[in-house]
């Protein structure tokens, strides 16, 4: 399966093939996978995500999934590539983790039928969903702050074509340990009713992103952590979690905070009522 990959190549941004472990740019410079300094593999006009779609998380809430899916919007300011910084803002606390699939379209899409969304896809990559739940209670259901803020929206390392998205594993781990572990096929709504259904009224152009979901055991990570996205047959993207230098201005706005559905989201359901105490976090 073919992958591509964006990365700064002396001081240029170049598009690249992945050959093993070496990157081939179109002028024949080879540069080792590792030692590369990735970008994001798409430049998309859009980021949409779905809210909830694997059937592990919904049982993880113990709620009832909706019958049809809804979703929310990720600023492309959001965009981070494979090994960059996550920053969680000083004062914050609650900064989870979700893995998942991105689909990246390929052809404007427009009214189209799931039988014909696969023609509109360029391809897949791996994704990471952080959620900055400190402002889950704040923004009415936007989560705008939670999922749109810098930084958090890290995709990679390439883009793969010719992926078939059934029956592929899922995997994040933080700091080497499995934290997270699914399958695509939990999806109660695969990649081309997604791209089929958004298309109905929002018009995506080559390059949109769409964010397919996250498996059960979202949790929280803090600076110093190194957290990797593992998708079979798409490679795993690495990020590292860092504070940010200054504190979020207390001057305007909605502050942090530690309500009940804050701590409960990032927990994974209402661990107050299941008698687990929520741990302490540096």
């Amino acid at each position: 399966m073919p992958e591509y990959r964006r990365i700064l190549l002396d001081g240029a941004v170049v598009e690249v093939v992945r050959e093993g472990d070496e990157l081939l740019a179109g002028d024949g410079r080879l540069v080792k996978a590792d030692e590369a300094r990735h970008l994001p593999p798409v430049v998309p006009s859009k980021i949409v995500a779905v809210h909830l779609n694997h059937r592990s998380r919904v049982e993880e809430f113990g709620i009832d999934l909706a019958p049809t899916p809804t979703y929310f919007h990720k600023p492309t300011s959001s965009l981070n590539s494979h090994k960059g910084a996550i920053v969680r803002p000083e004062g914050c606390k609650w900064l989870n983790y979700e893995g998942e699939v991105a689909i990246v379209i390929g052809r404007t899409a427009r009214n189209i039928s799931p039988a014909r969304a696969g023609d509109h896809i360029a391809g897949y990559t791996v994704a990471n969903d952080y959620g900055l739940h400190d402002f889950r209670d704040t923004d009415a259901g936007s989560m705008l702050r939670v999922k749109g803020s810098d930084t958090l929206c890290p995709l990679g390392p390439g883009l793969v074509t010719d992926w078939d998205f059934h029956g592929k594993y899922l995997r994040t781990y933080v700091n080497g340990e499995v934290v997270q572990d699914g399958s695509t096929d939990e999806m109660e709504w695969d990649m081309h009713y997604l791209v089929a259904d958004i298309a109905r009224t929002i018009t995506l152009y080559p390059g949109d992103v769409l964010l397919s979901g996250t498996p059960a055991n979202s949790r929280p990570v803090r600076p110093g952590d190194v957290v990797e996205v593992e998708v079979e047959g798409l490679g795993r993207l690495t990020n590292h979690i860092v504070t940010g230098p200054t504190p979020v201005r207390d001057d305007v706005g909605a502050q942090p905070t530690e309500s009940e559905e804050v701590l409960s989201t990032a927990l994974g359901g209402d661990w107050e009522f299941r008698g687990i105490r929520p741990p302490r976090r540096g």
